[in-house]
């Protein structure tokens, strides 16, 4: 009998990084595949990648609208109530076998406590690394209530364990994202017109060319269109054409967002053009070609490190995270974003660094769910 296994994908980024995982479990014959899509994952101003996910062919088995307007840490708060509410009811209909939640974004929490309070076993992917902001705090509440650990490298294995985890219940799979990287090193080209999309002007990417992602900090919210702005005056200063794209929905998103439109409409920059989403192959393939990655994604630390992209990471939203050698680390300074990215562009390409997996996450994950003891008792275990 096929095991049925829900997966709750939340935002954009949470279905890139579990996207070649769906893929081996809908074709795994131990499966039955049950997907459910919230948050920010439904919304039209956030990408909406549930389009892009039936596009890819997988059906949603049930949709969550969750999320509540505000950006900011009281609507963060009351949306992840909402979802608890919303969450019981979905998986009650139903019926799975498991639950499987991915990373650390605030939603997450949600997910994770509705299952463990409905005695559903709780696999959760990308647990055990470190970053600060409350994703730490996220990141580490639901590995203590989850039942499975399906961790990138053996760093957040050894620190899952030692937060008291069974080692026989965590397994190092890899990052499935990385399973994508590892398609498109292949395959880099694909004849895709990225400026039939987004507003700005047409760019000449034949040359040295720029992609952007910055998110707000959550333990940063109230800086977030400062810190924005640093980014945008040194990204304009260096005048070569910039792919930047939107934040996801965290608190202080609309500082962010406000950042980019005021400097649009005011500063008219020349060399930037501005998207909200692409399909993951997409923005993988965009991210192989580019000469660097700014901002403050993991894309820049995961990704980008099997690919060989220079990255400058800039603030702390990624502080403490486990990185390759294509990473220089800058503060919001905008003459100091703008040195690493010439530093970053003098340097070149990077060599291919696996450090968060070989790009074979997916089958293994689904592997382990279709075969794994299920089990929802816990207990320390020093």
């Amino acid at each position: 009998m096929k095991r049925k296994v829900a997966v709750v994908v939340t935002a954009r980024p949470s279905y890139a990084r579990i996207k070649t995982a769906l893929k081996a479990m809908e074709a795994h014959p131990g499966i039955d595949l049950q997907l459910v899509v919230a948050a920010s994952a439904l919304l039209d101003r956030y990408g909406s990648a549930s389009t892009v996910i039936e596009k890819d062919g997988f059906r949603i088995a049930s949709r969550v609208f969750m999320l509540l307007e505000g950006e900011n840490p009281q609507t963060s708060a009351i949306t992840t109530g909402l979802g608890l509410v919303e969450m019981a009811t979905v998986f009650e209909n139903l019926k799975p076998d498991a639950v499987v939640t991915i990373a650390d974004r605030f939603e997450t929490l949600a997910t994770a406590s509705a299952a463990a309070l409905m005695n559903l076993p709780l696999v959760h992917v990308q647990g055990g690394e470190v970053t600060g902001s409350v994703d730490e705090k996220v990141r580490h509440a639901v590995t203590k209530m989850a039942d499975l650990h399906f961790v990138a490298t053996a760093k957040a294995r050894e620190r899952v364990i030692r937060m008291g985890e069974d080692p026989g219940r965590v397994f190092v799979t890899g990052c499935p994202s990385i399973d994508l990287a590892a398609e498109v090193s292949r395959l880099p080209g694909n004849g895709f017109d990225p400026f039939a999309f987004g507003v700005g002007p047409t760019l000449d990417l034949s040359g040295p060319c720029l992609v952007v992602m910055q998110h707000p900090v959550t333990t940063e919210y109230a800086e977030a269109r400062r810190q924005a702005m640093e980014t945008l005056y040194a990204v304009r200063d260096l005048g070569i054409p910039a792919l930047w794209f939107w934040p996801n929905p965290d608190a202080g998103s609309d500082g962010t967002s406000k950042a980019i439109r005021w400097f649009r409409e005011h500063e008219s920059p020349q060399n930037i053009h501005f998207f909200r989403n692409f399909p993951p192959e997409t923005f993988l393939r965009l991210l192989a070609r580019c000469s660097c990655i700014i901002g403050n994604s993991s894309a820049a630390i995961r990704e980008c490190a099997f690919l060989g992209v220079p990255a400058v990471n800039v603030g702390t939203r990624q502080e403490g995270r486990e990185r390759g050698r294509n990473v220089v680390d800058v503060p919001h300074d905008r003459r100091k974003i703008e040195e690493a990215v010439r530093f970053q562009l003098g340097h070149g390409p990077y060599p291919q660094d696996p450090v968060y997996g070989d790009g074979q996450a997916g089958p293994r994950i689904a592997d382990l769910l279709a075969t794994l003891p299920l089990s929802i008792e816990k207990r320390l275990t020093y």
